[in-house]
């Protein structure tokens, strides 16, 4: 038996090593520079206009009055302007506002996007935060930091900081520079107190403030040492027939990309336009951001949409000559990589998993949005990348887990096709780690249809909506995005268990009793089918005895082993397969309690007992009792390792508490080969803790209340519970002093033994 046990340790070590290589074999090399993307023709360049000069001259001269007399700004050049941030809306939940925007005209580019909303905060980077600053390094290698932006709401704009003061210390310690800073700030934690040190036209100031938790930014810089480009960058694609030359990122002479823009004065707070231009064509370009604000009415409901920026682009020609154009948009980058190490994030694609970061497209097709995804592995290993073109697209963006970041046309005719293509892009570097492809920075590329700008005349001019937020049902909806929330095939099980989980939370709102509540209702409304499994697994342990003996019996006989169990089992009316039935119906509730936690946003941040306290603090990812990464090797305990770099002891409970089941309501094994599968089991069981240690605490939570209703059901049951119910009495077989078994053997040989 010890051979059998470890001939079948040898073997399932041998199957996952295998299984791992194949899976890494599988993945091909690294894609090329989607350099070559940018150099597809728009579709909508053979279908464009080819009127004339004179043509497009005498349509421009019938436009509106309005377009036609729009001020023309001054041409500036781009060395003449300095780089400068802007910021839109306030970190202050109660400003009216969802989102606090920072942008750079660097570019006329987006930075960072954050949510307000104490709901949404960084659940990795604990430490305490008081606003990102953008800060610059001073020259000479002078110390201190110079701080370029200050975002309303945030804990320095409430202590009173602003553009220009130059940081020289926080909390008593020296700044060298910006990454010094950040340092000293990563060591703080979030409600304790901070004290800068500050220089304002050289006059040396103390400001302090309280330090808050980190909001999510659901569009950041990604961290590198080569920093990839910021969101919502735009070019030219295309002028009277010139395009961008093969390796190349713009047209020659022209530099948005990096340039310095204009930015246009008179906007609004909450709104901001930037110029662009390009004087050897007499045109300019004009991109405008302006961010929505709550109605005051809707204030305190958290799905009004006020989750958006609206966006348009404008190509307006105030030279002597017609031109034909087309431009190139960038979508955003950066999004969240929350919990890389843990994450299960799901996509409508059975061939292949989600990334962690995807491109999602949505069409108008047969009178419904029809929605696509492109995951970031293979986009990283340019699989199938052909453009979308020739269709109404609805919307466009960048998925994770819990938070998208889409580009919604404002358009009349939803079967209007308003763009040249679009293709999904990486960003940066493709990681060279064939398991980190799919947290590839992912965004797409959109690129109009060539216009004809007529000199004087009506602008050309695209109008969009950029959703930037939670992917909360209720408030995709607004947006026309409800099928960013897919639940996979067990969502007609995940979306009513979320209902009555909601519900629960309303009555007390903590999400790990609400899970323990949803546990106890469906364990009652499977109280009859569990209670017939734990009544024939007591008349087995009663058959054993019968069943023996028929085994020493037929010992060489299979068929008439079989054949008299069966019949055995049918006289006491035993069901070897009603043991099963309960865990065919657990298995798609607990798919979709896992498909629930992986999908909903309310859960995520959800803590089992205060915010407060670390362990458990987030019931969408593993408990994290100790950070044992320093002690264990990387291939155990690395972000990439088997059990992560946090100790979980909930997955530990859940083996323990399955192990003592099988102990507690599993017969004893009858022969040798029973109790060789028993302990197969057992290995498997542990074997399965290992596989859920890095699922959502959540998860676990529902597994060991689960567990506990078993065992305590179990308990009260009767102990012989087949009385009266129909069935023979199970008689153990008469045994005669000296007769084995099958009624003889040794008895007459003792006879023997006395005459």
């Amino acid at each position: 038996m010890e051979k059998r046990l470890v001939t079948f340790l040898l073997l399932s070590f041998v199957v996952v090593t295998a299984n791992m290589m194949f899976v890494r074999w599988m993945q091909p090399p690294p894609p090329p520079k989607p350099a070559a993307v940018a150099e597809e023709k728009p579709a909508g360049d053979d279908q464009a206009d080819q009127k004339g000069a004179d043509e497009a001259a005498a349509e421009g001269a019938g436009a509106d009055a309005a377009a036609a007399e729009a001020p023309k700004q001054a041409a500036a050049s781009p060395a003449e302007i300095a780089e400068e941030s802007f910021t839109l809306g306030s970190a202050d939940p109660k400003s009216g506002y969802r989102l606090l925007v920072t942008g750079t005209n660097r570019g006329a580019a987006i930075a960072r996007i954050e949510c307000n909303s104490p709901k949404y905060l960084d659940q990795e980077d604990r430490s305490g935060y008081v606003g990102h600053l953008d800060l610059a390094a001073l020259p000479n290698n002078v110390a201190g930091a110079v701080v370029r932006v200050v975002g309303p709401g945030t804990p320095a704009a409430e202590a009173g900081l602003k553009p220009g003061d130059i940081i020289t210390e926080l909390n008593g310690k020296a700044v060298i520079d910006p990454e010094s800073f950040e340092g000293l700030l990563h060591k703080t934690e979030p409600g304790s107190e901070f004290e800068l040190t500050v220089q304002r036209e050289e006059k040396a100031l103390q400001l302090t403030g309280q330090l808050r938790r980190r909001p999510m930014q659901v569009v950041r810089p990604e961290p590198a040492d080569d920093p990839d480009p910021l969101s919502f960058l735009l070019t030219m694609e295309s002028i009277d027939g010139k395009r961008i030359p093969k390796d190349a990122d713009e047209l020659p002479g022209i530099a948005m990309l990096t340039a310095n823009w204009q930015v246009l004065p008179g906007a609004a707070e909450d709104e901001v336009s930037l110029q662009y231009d390009l004087t050897e064509y007499g045109l300019q370009v004009i991109k405008h951001f302006k961010l929505s604000q709550v109605d005051p009415a809707d204030r305190e409901n958290p799905t009004a949409p006020a989750y958006d920026l609206g966006f348009s682009i404008e190509v307006r020609n105030v030279g002597a000559a017609a031109h034909k154009v087309a431009w190139r948009l960038d979508g955003p980058t950066g999004l969240p990589l929350e919990g890389a190490w843990y994450a299960m994030k799901i996509g409508p694609n059975w061939r292949g998993g989600a990334g962690m970061r995807d491109v999602v497209v949505g069409f108008w097709r047969k009178g419904q949005v029809r929605y696509g995804l492109v995951s970031a592995t293979t986009i990283a290993d340019d699989k199938d990348l052909t453009p979308w073109q020739d269709e109404p697209l609805e919307f466009i963006g960048v998925d994770s887990q819990y938070f998208a970041v889409a580009l919604v046309p404002q358009k009349t005719d939803t079967h209007e096709v308003n763009y040249g293509q679009a293709i999904p892009i990486h960003v940066g570097e493709v990681p060279e780690d064939r398991s980190k492809r799919n947290r590839t920075n992912v965004s797409f590329r959109l690129v109009s249809k060539a216009e004809t700008v007529a000199p004087q005349g009506k602008a050309f001019t695209e109008t969009y909506k950029i959703f930037a937020g939670p992917k909360k049902p209720e408030l995709l909806a607004q947006y026309g995005l409800g099928k960013l929330v897919y639940y996979g095939l067990f969502g007609w099980v995940a979306e009513p268990m979320l209902a009555v989980l909601h519900f629960f939370y309303r009555i007390i709102p903590n999400y790990g009793i609400a899970i323990i509540l949803l546990t106890v209702l469906v364990r009652s409304l499977m109280f009859p089918i569990s209670r017939r499994q734990a009544m024939n697994a007591q008349k087995m342990q009663e058959l054993q005895p019968e069943i023996k003996r028929i085994q020493e019996k037929y010992k060489g006989n299979l068929e008439a082993r079989s054949k008299a169990q069966q019949e055995l089992f049918k006289k006491h009316n035993y069901h070897p397969l009603a043991g099963c039935l309960p865990v065919f119906l657990q298995l798609p509730i607990f798919i979709g309690l896992y498909r629930s936690l992986s999908v909903d946003v309310e859960l995520r941040g959800a803590p089992l007992i205060s915010e407060a306290i670390r362990w458990c603090s987030n019931l969408a990812a593993p408990d994290m009792l100790w950070n044992w990464e320093p002690y264990l090797p990387a291939v155990l305990a690395g972000q990439n390792g088997w059990l992560g770099p946090f100790f979980n002891v909930f997955p530990c409970i859940s083996a323990g508490l399955f192990i003592i089941q099988q102990r507690k309501m599993m017969p004893p094994p009858a022969d040798e080969q029973a109790a060789m599968q028993q302990k197969i089991m057992q290995y498997m069981t542990i074997l399965i803790g290992i596989m859920f240690f890095k699922v959502a605490s959540g998860l676990c939570l529902y597994l060991i209340s689960s567990s506990i209703w078993s065992m305590t059901e179990r308990k009260l049951l009767p102990k012989n519970p087949h009385r009266g119910a129909g069935s023979p009495p199970i008689t153990k077989p008469a045994v005669r002093a000296g007769l084995n078994g099958n009624g003889s053997g040794g008895s007459k040989r003792k006879n023997r033994g006395r005459t």
